[in-house]
């Protein structure tokens, strides 16, 4: 049920009469770019290239937002409908040509709205653009175009970004069965990881982690409740980032859950999470969570990189993750030895909340879902496939195909919770931001004077297994997900060719520190290597 990526129409001016001479032509990018020589179109090997490099390149008249976005649609055709046939790219964006070339005109004409003019970026599926589906990877969702784009695609646009496309993801942004296989869905399929055959990419944004993994585009942007951000970027050998819930808008985004949902950028390097993170850094009056006095943002959060900045620096290494894999151990230990040198002081950490808050966490988890989903139902209109989130359930309950696979059960259990003015979801709430927060990570990073906390993001990917779904073996994104504080994970070696991450994570609106610590550690280190395709 994938839908298959064309290569999409575009326009050549010719340059004495500027008259239109072809259009809607459908085929290989390739093929045109050896038949019509203009510079504009000359083949761009994008494999790597982060912003800066392409923005270099425009500057230089290298290469036009045009000719780069006609390369990436190529790598998509190439790597993720054939060759290895990542499948990570859900839908391609009809208009992209015709964005780039716009922008390319803006350029000509002095006009340069910042540091995306120009560039290519991929969405997860579960966020709402108006000129293409936004599905969650779900059936009865298919073909569902919202009647407006997110605030954070509004930002993208406005910002001269241009969409290339649509991610594919875990269904329902992994939150449908206690048995799922990470990355995959009834209608997109499965996710593959680039650095192991039948290795799962994780999610639930696993196809936006691939896509960034494999340079499908300059930038990705995923969506994380707990994990999924960090989790397909530790997999897929990326940098990725889950901002302070609030820091970018949730409005127009499939939820989850209204208290640690964020959306956040999945980059190759810290540099480019930077710049994305500050491009999208603003407040929308239709998300209460980024109003307010509390609210800390940046439009530059390039300025806060600082190849020296662990000196001096207090960190806390949580223990816990690390005993669960010895040789994610030994990656760790070499990676605290890198922080030390680097001038930093690393003490060990056993626990970081004091009470088991898992069963309140997904608790609140139940009800939140389940309210999300009938605002969002009732924001789509009459373009909503059903009235409400139950009707929805019903449908999945009525039709064999649902089950057939994985039990369900998480959408069936949450349909059983309406009333978030209740007492157990109120409770369940109370607890858990207070033992993730004041008496979590707050506590400890005061008790010990720390900067921040470290742990390994995960452990290498497991094999995709479509009947017994996840093989989770470690995970340390639970604390920052449950406070909805910042996590970010970089690169820190691999295991057999197959990718291992380090988290840094600490108090709410700390984003410019982590960012700092993290690009000092990887420039330490440069531990990210390619996926060879």
């Amino acid at each position: 049920m994938n839908t298959i990526a064309t290569t999409e129409s575009t326009e050549f001016t010719d340059q004495k009469n500027s008259s239109v001479f072809f259009r809607a032509f459908r085929g290989s990018l390739l093929m045109l770019i050896a038949v019509l020589p203009w510079p504009a179109m000359a083949a761009v090997d994008v494999a790597g290239l982060d912003v800066a490099a392409i923005q270099a390149g425009y500057e230089r008249g290298d290469f036009t937002a045009e000719a780069i976005t006609a390369a990436y649609l190529d790598r998509i055709e190439e790597l993720d409908r054939s060759g290895p046939m990542l499948n990570a790219v859900r839908h391609v964006n009809e208009d992209a040509l015709e964005r780039a070339a716009a922008l390319d005109r803006e350029r000509a004409e002095g006009k340069v709205r910042g540091p995306l003019h120009g560039i290519p970026v991929l969405i997860k599926d579960n966020i709402d653009t108006a000129d293409m589906p936004t599905t969650a990877g779900s059936i009865w969702l298919e073909g569902v175009i919202p009647p407006k784009d997110a605030f954070i695609v509004e930002r993208l646009r406005e910002a001269g970004a241009i969409i290339l496309g649509k991610t594919n993801l875990s269904e329902w942004a992994n939150f449908h069965s206690s048995t799922s296989s990470s990355g995959w869905s009834r209608l997109g399929g499965q996710v593959r990881n680039p650095y192991g055959e039948g290795r799962n990419p994780c999610g639930s944004s696993a196809g936006s982690g691939v896509a960034a993994a494999a340079s499908l585009a300059a930038l990705a942007i995923g969506t994380e409740t707990n994990g999924s951000i960090v989790c397909p970027s530790n997999a897929n050998g990326i940098v990725g980032l889950k901002p302070t819930v609030g820091l970018w808008s949730r409005s127009g985004i499939i939820p989850i859950s209204h208290t640690t949902d964020s959306a956040g950028p999945m980059t190759r390097s810290v540099r480019d999470v930077a710049v994305l993170l500050g491009a999208l850094a603003h407040e929308d009056p239709i998300d209460d969570k980024t109003v307010g006095d509390d609210v800390v943002r940046h439009d530059d959060y390039t300025q806060f990189l600082d190849a020296g900045a662990l000196k001096g620096k207090r960190l806390g290494l949580w223990t816990g993750p690390t005993e669960q894999n010895h040789r994610v151990e030994a990656l760790t230990r070499e990676a605290v030895s890198t922080l030390e040198t680097a001038g930093a002081e690393v003490i060990e950490i056993d626990t970081i909340t004091e009470e088991n808050i898992g069963g309140d966490a997904f608790n609140v988890l139940l009800y939140e879902f389940h309210h999300g989903m009938d605002a969002y139902l009732a924001a789509l209109g009459e373009r909503a496939p059903f009235e409400n989130y139950k009707d929805l359930v019903e449908a999945v309950r009525n039709d064999p195909e649902s089950t057939a696979r994985f039990d369900r059960s998480l959408l069936f259990q949450a349909a059983e919770k309406e009333d978030i003015e209740s007492k157990e979801y109120l409770e369940a709430l109370k607890r858990m931001l207070e033992y993730s927060r004041e008496k979590g990570i707050d506590r400890v990073l005061a008790e010990h004077e720390l900067d921040a906390v470290i742990a390994p993001t995960g452990s290498p990917a497991w094999m995709t297994d479509l009947v017994l779904g996840d093989n989770f073996q470690l995970a340390s994104s639970s604390p920052s997900a449950r406070a909805g504080y910042p996590i970010i994970t970089v690169p820190m070696g691999q295991i057999e060719g197959l990718p291992v991450g380090l988290s840094f994570f600490a108090s709410a609106w700390s984003e410019p520190k982590l960012l700092a610590l993290a690009y000092a550690y990887e420039q330490a280190t440069k531990k990210r290597v390619p996926p060879e395709l």
